[in-house]
């Protein structure tokens, strides 16, 4: 364990910030197997509409550095591609 005042709070810091980006990641997930879940029902629109919060919640993580913007990217355009390619 630190010893220097610095030290613990850097370590109380990082795990609030590993706490925050832990559960950001995880409604991330949650979100695109939502997506994906419909897709697998053949439902369109409401595949559309999970894309459209999905997308969001994806992005969002971006922009809060969780994700780097080409993993966001990659995440949207994987997604969009499945929801795009139902029958």
């Amino acid at each position: 364990m630190a010893n220097i005042k610095s030290a613990k709070k850097r370590i109380l810091v990082n795990r609030t910030k590993a706490d925050r980006n832990k559960a950001i990641r995880t409604r991330v997930k949650t979100a695109m197997k939502k997506v994906y879940a419909v897709i697998a029902t053949g439902d369109k629109e409401a595949a559309k509409a999970e894309l459209a919060a999905a997308t969001k919640v994806i992005e969002m993580a971006g922009s809060k550095g969780v994700y780097h913007k080409n993993n966001v990217a990659h995440k949207v355009s994987r997604i969009s591609k499945a929801v795009n390619e139902m029958a």
